[in-house]
């Protein structure tokens, strides 16, 4: 196990260093439109929340990148305007692919370990599980001077519900739009 765990050490450091002066680092931040689906949610409501955070984009190739990000993003959703709102600290870990200079595809699985959970003013925490897996899916623009758009689609897998016998998947709706900054 030692061994395996050397020569992957050794390896990565050599992809790093062999690409090291093309490591971005980068912040980002923008609007999450987000609602849940399972059971009983057909009246649910979509909220508008934001996410903002921090991103290193390490190309492995002349069109592919690697990108962990770690993203604070606010989800939840709205019954007859009375909103839950649930925060995550998100840990995707993206890979892109470069159709052409700029435009990428995007997609990766993704964690999320859950901040708080709040209806209107009452912690609602205990209600819902402290770990979200999903997969995420988008497309992004990225200019010469660092500037770079995203839109994303969120797909939940996990139950985020802490009560038995309810299922319910976080949806991080219709879009997930940022715009982030590499510093060169």
């Amino acid at each position: 196990m030692k061994k395996l765990l050397l020569v992957t050490a050794i390896i990565l450091l050599g992809v790093t260093n062999l690409n090291a002066q093309d490591i971005q680092f980068g912040v980002k931040g923008g609007l999450n439109f987000a609602t849940i689906s399972g059971d009983h949610t057909e009246n649910i409501d979509m909220v508008t929340a934001f996410n903002i955070g921090g991103m290193v984009e390490i190309p492995v190739s002349e069109k592919l990148s690697v990108q962990p990000e770690i993203i604070f993003s606010g989800t939840g959703f709205s019954i007859d305007d009375n909103t839950t709102a649930l925060n995550y600290l998100n840990i995707p870990l993206i890979a892109k692919y470069y159709i052409i200079k700029g435009l990428s595809l995007e997609a990766g699985p993704q964690i999320g370990f859950l901040l708080s959970a709040k209806n209107e003013d009452l912690d609602v925490k205990d209600a819902y599980n402290n770990v979200d897996f999903g997969i995420t899916t988008g497309v992004g623009y990225k200019l010469n001077n660092g500037i770079n758009f995203g839109a994303r689609y969120n797909f939940g897998l996990s139950n985020i519900n802490n009560i038995d016998g309810a299922t319910d998947k976080n949806r991080i709706g219709a879009l997930q739009l940022s715009i982030g900054y590499f510093f060169n």
